[in-house]
């Protein structure tokens, strides 16, 4: 059950509103809004065959399975402009962030914008320090220079756009056992292509204004 201990309600609501409003900008190419998220993957791979499906029985597959290790789906989301980025890492370092912020920043698709406001949860590798680990004191500074980092607030990671985005892509891609990283990433492509084709968006509902009325018990009470 989601649950904000009381002592956290302002920090959590100063957090949100920060939030909602990037959401509520209008598109500029020029400073587009970028949402990330990740997860991890388990590969899994079969100990035996399946026995194929059969007029009038479904596939049968074999309850033990065997543990191939893990690895790293990321995913970058441009709600307003039907456009996402999918990428696969064997690890989820702070380094492997910095790496997915700067392809995100150097993509062509962004050559032209001044500054991306990229929305994340707060995880603790998800900050600028991640950048100075991974490359040069200038390369660092040039990437950070491009970007504006928005943290969502502790407890509500539900408010990046880009959690959804991952759940469709393990419903629509990985309803099976998948054992080998590139298979991983080869399915991650393909979805990836198909949806920017289609330049299926995000219609975002939950505003600044909904949030006072849904969730008027996080605000603090002004006494008079």
């Amino acid at each position: 059950m989601w649950c904000i201990p009381p002592e956290q309600n302002a920090a959590f609501v100063a957090a949100m509103e920060q939030v909602l409003a990037v959401y509520l900008l209008v598109y500029n190419a020029r400073f587009p809004v970028v949402n990330m998220d990740e997860q991890p993957f388990q590969l899994i791979s079969e100990s035996q065959s399946p026995l194929p499906m059969q007029p009038g029985q479904t596939q049968k597959v074999d309850y033990e399975h065997v543990r191939e290790g893990s690895c790293n789906i990321w995913m970058f989301v441009e709600p307003l402009a039907g456009w996402r980025s999918v990428r696969v890492t064997k690890t989820k370092k702070s380094t492997d962030w910095a790496h997915q912020v700067k392809a995100l920043v150097d993509h062509p698709r962004y050559a032209e914008a001044e500054r991306i406001t990229l929305v994340c949860d707060n995880l603790n590798t998800h900050t600028l320090a991640s950048l100075y680990q991974a490359f040069s004191p200038e390369e660092a500074f040039r990437i950070a220079s491009r970007i504006n980092i928005v943290h969502t607030p502790k407890h509500g990671s539900w408010l990046n756009m880009a959690e959804p985005e991952l759940s469709v892509l393990t419903r629509q891609c990985f309803g099976d056992r998948v054992g080998e990283e590139a298979e991983v990433k080869r399915r991650c492509e393909a979805w990836e292509t198909a949806r920017n084709q289609r330049q299926t968006g995000i219609d975002w509902q939950f505003t600044n204004d909904k949030a006072r009325t849904k969730l008027k018990r996080l605000y603090p009470k002004i006494v008079q």
